[in-house]
């Protein structure tokens, strides 16, 4: 595994709408394990393929407090979604900043696995919020686009 670079805010790729894997090959899983040792080396929860410059539709995200229950979605869509919940956002390609965002409280994500068997995940708070910010990556949109009010600078 191998670090990669994280693709910032004004690099035209993270506005590009990735395309989907139809089969997990050796560099599909090359990459899937490069882009968790690079979140973890960022302190990041969630990391799109985009983010390190690659046009897949692959996310991974990691909500849990020690870091050990990472989550793969290939292909990821959320299916269902409820309530609304709302708060601080960052994200790895826009360092230094944060901005208050409004997104759904409860998702449901179906998505594939490194098998490419089809599996659904629910997400509630922290993990809902993840879920819909990796996933908006996928499809050219950073949350930038959606803050309320002004960016921050964060405390990083």
């Amino acid at each position: 595994m191998a670090l990669r670079n994280i693709r910032t805010e004004g690099d035209p790729i993270l506005g590009k709408i990735s395309k989907p894997v139809w089969e997990v090959t050796p560099k599909i899983k090359e990459l899937i394990g490069d882009m968790l040792e690079t979140m973890y080396n960022a302190n990041g929860v969630g990391l799109a393929a985009v983010q390190v410059g690659i046009l897949k539709r692959i996310v991974v995200i990691d909500v849990s407090e020690e870091g050990n229950d990472p989550i793969i979605l290939i292909n990821p869509e959320i299916i269902d979604k409820s309530g609304s919940q709302t708060g601080m956002e960052g994200c790895l390609s826009v360092p230094g900043k944060n901005g208050i965002v409004t997104r759904a409280e409860h998702v449901k994500v179906k998505a594939f696995d490194q098998n490419m068997k089809v599996f659904e995940i629910e997400g509630d708070e922290l993990l809902a919020r993840a879920f819909q910010h990796e996933l908006d990556h996928l499809d050219g949109i950073l949350y930038t686009s959606k803050v309320e009010g002004e960016l921050e600078a964060s405390e990083d």
